[in-house]
């Protein structure tokens, strides 16, 4: 099986070079790698998740598997009389998030490699922002939901993207399972958004 982004130390040549989106109305340029999901370009579901989510100016927000950063700096811009914490255990997603904060001149963010939410179990959050690491498998996306509840404050809320062919029907069970309100706020191109709130 070829390596996938879900590793701590991708292997693969590096390929930096930097796209320019525009997300909520703001311009971003980002350096992306080899070894990194989406590399070439923010993939369709994060767009769609970084337009749907709703956060106050005042959030503390979590990104899980934050890659090179598009969710969680798009994020902070929203919040940003808040923080945002943006986590991935792909160390190359990690040090280009940190070089795409500084570029973008986002400060209100801290950038942490971190195997799901290991290293952010003892924190509280008011929202959880996840585009899930489907290739590592259910079980892997099923931890980032039970994770998720754990460190949200009471009426928190998890925002998840998920392509109904990549299991979005079972994923909207587990939340159902674990989050005291779960409902499907778009669809679009195959892509779910879920709001969970705890």
């Amino acid at each position: 099986m070829s390596e996938h982004y879900y590793t701590p130390r991708p292997s693969v040549e590096h390929d930096l070079h930097t796209i320019e989106e525009t997300l909520r109305g703001r311009s971003f340029v980002f350096w992306t790698d080899a070894g990194v999901f989406s590399k070439k370009g923010i993939d369709y579901g994060s767009k769609l998740l970084v337009q749907t989510m709703e956060l106050s100016k005042q959030a503390r927000v979590l990104d899980v598997g934050c890659g090179y950063g598009p969710i969680g700096l798009a994020a902070a811009v929203a919040a940003e009389q808040g923080s945002v914490t943006m986590v991935d255990i792909n160390e190359r997603a990690i040090e280009l998030a940190k070089r795409n904060a500084e570029r973008n001149r986002i400060a209100n963010v801290r950038i942490l490699q971190s195997d799901l939410l290991a290293e952010v179990m003892d924190q509280t959050f008011d929202a959880v922002l996840t585009n899930p690491p489907i290739r590592a498998g259910k079980e892997t996306v099923h931890r980032v939901f039970e994770q998720a509840h754990h460190v949200l404050a009471p009426g928190g809320t998890l925002w998840v993207v998920i392509q109904k062919k990549q299991g979005a029907p079972s994923a909207y069970a587990k939340l159902e399972s674990l989050y005291s309100q779960v409902e499907e706020v778009e669809r679009d191109k195959g892509y779910w958004i879920i709001k969970a709130v705890k």
